[in-house]
């Protein structure tokens, strides 16, 4: 028996297939996939259970945002000497006064100066017309007269196409509408049942989790888990945190160079900066376009309004809040922010980064992991010493 299995361990098929960490690990890629395509092909079987999820996914992220938010206060309280219950409920009523004051002072506000530039809009579109005429009936221009009128009309019809069309798809998407406005309200109800039972005994859920894995696997799950969570907490507190400083940013520098809508279009640059790169860029181009409206003068204090933000956000907001937390290069981010929002939309642009750093994580640990047990990796002095050396 012994010589027979000799002979079956110097054979080519056992050095090349059985014994061979490659083909092992294409085999596993290759089930994967075909239970993939098995899942695909029994898919009506799990559609009560991706909408169960649609339903309870809302509340739940909701809920972990505040959770994010509010559990360091939280610990705080309970350090100073407050239960852990009081703690809660006092933070609660703290945040649902901040809505109150929100709701009767911020949101009439902000209803105003939209009803108001929703009225002006076409006024605004004829004075931009008119003061974009003026420019090419200048004489550097007018050999490009035609070609660029031509594009502006263009332009105007493929924007009246488009206005068009998402109204009459609006109208036709009543009932999506009707239904989503449901979900949200639903998730509103609900997602405060949620936080408080989270910060309540949020810390106890994942050593619970653990729970039901082999014990040598504990330890390394909790330490995972216990990255995931701080680098996701740090990014939205951070990102929220910075997008309140925007938005304050923005209402302090419009109302002082009296822009119109100076509360809307800040609290639109605040929620826009949580687009890492591109929000702020995103929120200055309504502020152009009334600069434009207003005249060249107005137009220069808005620029150098969005100036002075860009730099007090850029050297000192963002280094005391987020500093380097997630560690992630800049072209990373751009890259994740272009792939997830071509594949989820906005969601995907909101809640690309949070979990590309969690996910990062993630296969971080997966890979030194690979490394310890795979013997393709060993001491780097060892892997030193094969290499020759230099003539």
């Amino acid at each position: 028996m012994n010589e027979r299995e000799g002979r079956k361990k110097n054979s080519w098929f056992w050095r090349w297939f059985l014994n061979n960490q490659v083909v092992t690990a294409l085999l596993i890629v290759l089930l994967i996939l075909l239970i993939l395509i098995a899942f695909t092909k029994v898919s009506y079987l799990f559609e009560p259970i991706w909408q169960f999820i649609g339903v309870v996914s809302l509340p739940i992220v909701l809920a972990g945002i505040f959770y994010y938010l509010l559990n360091p206060a939280v610990d705080f309280l309970e350090k100073k000497g407050l239960k852990r219950v009081n703690g809660i409920i006092l933070l609660f009523l703290i945040v649902v006064g901040l809505i109150v004051w929100g709701v009767v002072v911020i949101v009439p506000k902000i209803q105003e100066q939209s009803m108001s530039f929703a009225n002006n809009f076409p006024d605004y579109m004829n004075t931009v017309d008119e003061k974009a005429r003026e420019i090419l009936r200048d004489p550097i221009f007018a050999q490009f007269q035609t070609q660029i009128e031509n594009y502006s009309d263009k332009l105007m019809a493929t924007l009246t196409d488009f206005i068009q069309n998402f109204s009459k798809s609006t109208i036709s998407s009543v009932g999506k509408i009707v239904s989503a406005v449901a979900n949200v309200v639903v998730a509103i109800m609900t997602f405060p049942f949620i936080l408080f039972f989270l910060l309540k005994d949020g810390r106890r859920l994942a050593p619970y989790m653990v729970r039901i894995l082999p014990n040598r696997w504990r330890k390394p799950t909790l330490t995972v888990i216990d990255e995931m969570n701080e680098q996701v907490s740090s990014y939205i507190r951070g990102q929220l945190t910075v997008a309140l400083a925007v938005a304050i940013l923005f209402i302090i520098g419009f109302s002082i160079i009296g822009l119109d809508y100076a509360v809307t279009l800040g609290i639109v640059a605040g929620v826009l900066n949580m687009i890492p790169y591109l929000g702020s860029f995103l929120a200055m181009i309504p502020a152009i376009f009334l600069g434009i409206v207003a005249g060249p003068v107005m137009l220069i204090k808005v620029i150098v309004v969005f100036v002075i933000e860009q730099t007090i956000e850029g050297r000192v907001v963002s280094p005391l809040v987020l500093g380097s937390q997630l560690s992630i290069h800049p072209v990373t981010i751009l890259l994740v922010l272009l792939t997830s929002g071509k594949l989820f939309g906005l969601l995907g642009v909101v809640f690309g980064i949070p979990i590309y750093a969690a996910g990062k994580v993630l296969l971080t640990h997966l890979f030194d992991w690979y490394k310890r047990e795979s013997r393709y990796y060993y001491d780097e002095k060892e892997a030193n010493e094969d290499i020759p050396p230099e003539s």
